[in-house]
């Protein structure tokens, strides 16, 4: 129960450059513009609440309003444009890799800019709103993606869009693929030049914090162990494992997954004072790349954090769906990814029954498979797993390797922390038992996809010897064990685990580390130079070592022995 749902970063000697709540952001920016002739620009990531225009408007009292969205081509016009990014896929379309101007209207975009350099005070407020013109005065308006999916749920639509009651998954591969991409890069191009950044995850409460200060926040974190916000969220074949171990609402039927070390998805909370900002975890990757991931990671994956940790819980709930991750040519070719999700099961809990599904059985005939699948994906019939695919008993600490073509899941009673590689919504989903997802429709089935990246000749055998806890024993003494667990050598991460009752050292090899402390009430973690404060984690928790730190230490806090897990890119 000390798993801390809510980790904070410090930032000293920046208190009183960070405000809570609209009265006080309305005191800290009443003065805001006094000269007669002044432009301010408030641009926004989408999703950002109408609220937030409201409230400057209140303060600043403009003579004169832009709306960016107006520069945008019409929704008819954007549909059009992206279709062949968003396909008819109900889950997954291909990565755009344009920018955000590539949907302005040219022409009305040179009128919005003449009206802009008029005389008054001129407000310019939206999703990309300094195209029009960064202003006397630029306030960046950020949210972070899990809370525009909840947005979305709640019946927020798209960008520019009247798709309110549109299918959830619709919206998200939309943000996904096109709008959350084309706004980062925005975002970094301005990123020096915004003079404020507000946070608008919290409805009803925006915080503001000064762009020197944020920015100071993020080079900071690069210098020190930190923790993502974790979030969690039910589904179908959710368990129990996280309400009791994490601190969760007890009145929630289930918890099937929480991500809390994705930072592509997470947030950062940041303390200046008693002021608590909210950011995507994203902006620290696209603001410093290098810092946090090394100059060896920027280089072969750019600003993009390759590795990530998270939860998947099935204690007293159900098995998870039956499925397949893209080759790498294949999640290239089709989607625009530029690497795939190649991922591992570390058991951190499980029951006596608990187990993983991996790999073939040898001799099935693959065209019966493929037939049985389809017909039950038609209702004809109930898929017969076992009857196809190995079962494996699984027990707490085992670690199964899952490279992309490896058809895999969870059964049920197993409390999984999965490390895998980032992208995470190319999951070719091959049988889900016969059940719908929690919003009554049958959830997304890609036996089409599937069988094409199944790859046929991972076997019983192959898979025993290759998959199911490989592991090497790398140094074994009176002070730690380290073993190397896995990944596979068709997967580019390299994962050890350190048992121990003693300090043990640790290097960041000019990379980062990704932790869990996947044994023992808590640990420490130190700077054997005394440049960063020492960092307690608790059990279950994941923690990231940027590239900068170089070197730590990591030592039970109390008087027990530890198992701690490490993923890094492998060399």
């Amino acid at each position: 129960m000390n798993y801390d749902k809510f980790p904070e970063i410090n930032i000293s000697g920046y208190e009183n450059e960070a405000y809570t709540g609209k009265s006080e952001i309305k005191k800290y920016l009443e003065n805001l513009g006094q000269k007669e002739n002044y432009c301010l620009t408030v641009d926004c990531y989408p999703g950002v609440d109408d609220e937030i225009f409201d409230l400057i408007k209140e303060i600043y009292k403009p003579d004169f309003v832009i709306k960016s969205e107006d520069v945008f081509y019409e929704k008819d016009e954007l549909n059009k444009m992206m279709k062949p990014f968003l396909t008819e896929n109900r889950v997954r379309g291909v990565m755009y890799y344009g920018k955000m101007d590539d949907f302005i209207d040219d022409i009305k975009l040179g009128q919005y800019q003449s009206l802009a350099s008029q005389k008054g005070r001129v407000l310019i407020y939206g999703v990309g709103a300094s195209y029009i013109d960064k202003g006397n005065t630029l306030i960046y308006c950020d949210l972070a993606r899990w809370e525009i999916q909840l947005r979305y749920r709640k019946g927020m639509p798209n960008f520019k869009q009247d798709n309110d009651d549109e299918d959830v998954l619709k919206k998200i591969k939309r943000g996904f693929f096109i709008e959350w991409r084309i706004a980062d890069k925005h975002k970094m191009d301005i990123f020096e030049n915004i003079d404020y950044f507000l946070d608008s995850n919290q409805k009803g409460n925006p915080k503001i914090a000064t762009g020197n200060a944020l920015r100071r926040a993020l080079k900071k974190t690069t210098q020190r162990p930190f923790r993502l916000v974790p979030y969690f969220d039910p589904g179908v074949w959710g368990g129990q494992w996280m309400k009791k171990n994490c601190g969760l609402d007890e009145k929630q039927n289930n918890y099937a997954w929480s991500f809390d070390g994705v930072p592509e998805e997470n947030s950062l909370y940041f303390r200046f004072g008693d002021t608590r900002i909210e950011i995507p975890a994203m902006d620290l990757v696209l603001y410093q790349p290098v810092e946090l991931l090394g100059m060896k990671n920027y280089c072969r994956f750019g600003a993009e954090f390759p590795i990530r940790f998270d939860f998947l819980d099935t204690i007293d709930g159900e098995n998870l769906s039956l499925q397949v991750h893209p080759l790498t040519e294949y999640i290239k070719s089709h989607f625009g990814m530029t690497y795939t999700q190649d991922e591992s099961y570390y058991i951190l809990d499980c029951k006596d029954d608990g187990g993983v599904y991996l790999g073939l059985k040898e001799g099935i005939d693959k065209n019966q498979m493929l037939t049985d699948l389809k017909r039950a994906q038609e209702g004809h019939i109930s898929f017969n797993a076992e009857k196809y695919i190995n079962k494996f008993h699984a027990k707490k600490h085992d670690h199964f390797l899952i490279p992309a073509g490896t058809i895999h899941c969870s059964s049920k009673n197993c409390m999984v922390l999965e490390i895998s590689a980032t992208p995470y919504i190319f999951t070719f989903k091959l049988w889900d038992w016969d059940r719908l997802g929690l919003d009554g429709l049958p959830r997304p089935i890609h036996i089409e996809d599937g069988e094409k990246n199944i790859q046929w000749n991972r076997t019983t055998s192959w898979v025993k010897d290759n998959l199911v806890n490989h592991v090497e024993v790398i140094h074994d003494e009176d002070d730690y064990l380290e073993e190397k667990t896995g990944l596979h050598e068709l997967e580019f991460i390299e994962t050890r685990r350190f048992t121990s009752n003693q300090i043990t050292y640790h290097q960041t090899d000019h990379g980062f580390n990704m932790l869990n402390l996947v044994e023992g009430q808590a640990a420490l973690i130190e700077s054997p130079k005394n440049e960063f404060e020492p960092y307690t984690v608790h059990y279950a928790e994941t923690f990231i070592v940027p590239a900068n730190v170089k070197e730590y230490t990591i030592r039970p806090l109390n008087d027990e022995t530890i198992k701690v897990i490490k993923a890094y890119v492998r060399n």
